[in-house]
């Protein structure tokens, strides 16, 4: 498996949890899961577009 692919898996599994944290944060009204959630949610956004840009710089 190419390295921009496991980016792109790592950054969308990131991505999710994130969204469960955030979710849940709210849920339960845990500020700071939420912000947890929320960071950790644009970090796989980050992940996944550097995974974009070396798939592209590999062709």
């Amino acid at each position: 498996m190419k390295a921009s692919t496991k980016e792109q898996g790592k950054g969308k599994m990131h991505e999710l949890k994130g969204q469960v944290k955030e979710t849940a944060g709210k849920a339960t009204r845990n500020v700071s899961m939420e912000q947890q959630g929320r960071g950790e949610k644009i970090t796989g956004k980050v992940e996944k577009n550097v995974g974009k840009a070396e798939k592209k710089l590999e062709k």
